[in-house]
């Protein structure tokens, strides 16, 4: 499938790679480590949504632009992901790849979901797919997301792969697609 999609989106990528780099006054193409399967790091591509911005104190912040904004509430900075698809990092659906500190410390029976390739999607992405907005709303959103919203996608995750058949995953595609706003 990937093979079908990467040159389709080729372009459409291209020209987002182009408008985030005038947009952003950095490179339009934003890689980071990432966890994948069997606890391997690897670097995830999405386009580049924030800027870097000299905050009134003299402190360096980011933010997102408005565009950035657009491209992440479209999930349009995800489609370099076809390419770590295409590379093998990644499937289609399965538990998203965590930033080092998750997911590769994970004990016991939560390991399974290392067992599988991350996905461009999958459940627990589905459930939180406005988890800023909710971190936003708490009061300390690093405890939040770390003892609330890390621990239920973890048993969203384990319960997926205990459950995994290609009706689930096509299911979550076409849940992933019609949510995709």
């Amino acid at each position: 499938m990937s093979l079908v999609l990467v040159p389709l989106a080729l372009v459409p990528i291209l020209i987002l790679v182009v408008i985030a780099t005038l947009d952003t006054k950095a490179w339009g193409v934003f890689t980071q480590k990432r966890i994948g399967q069997y606890g391997e790091p690897f670097n995830i591509y999405k386009i580049r949504t924030l800027r870097n911005e000299t905050h009134l104190t003299g402190h360096l912040h980011q933010s997102a632009s408005s565009l950035g904004n657009f491209l992440r509430q479209s999930k349009l900075d995800e489609l370099p992901q076809l390419l770590n698809v295409l590379k093998g990092d990644m499937g289609f659906v399965g538990p998203r790849p965590d930033i080092p500190g998750y997911a590769d410390r994970l004990q016991g029976a939560d390991r399974t979901i290392l067992q599988i390739r991350p996905g461009i999607t999958g459940p627990a992405t589905i459930k939180y797919k406005d988890e800023d907005k909710l971190l936003a709303k708490q009061e300390n959103p690093q405890y939040y997301n770390d003892h609330v919203i890390w621990r239920d996608k973890v048993q969203i995750n384990k319960y997926y792969i205990e459950n995994w058949s290609f009706c689930l995953d096509l299911r979550i595609i076409i849940k992933s697609l019609i949510n995709w706003k």
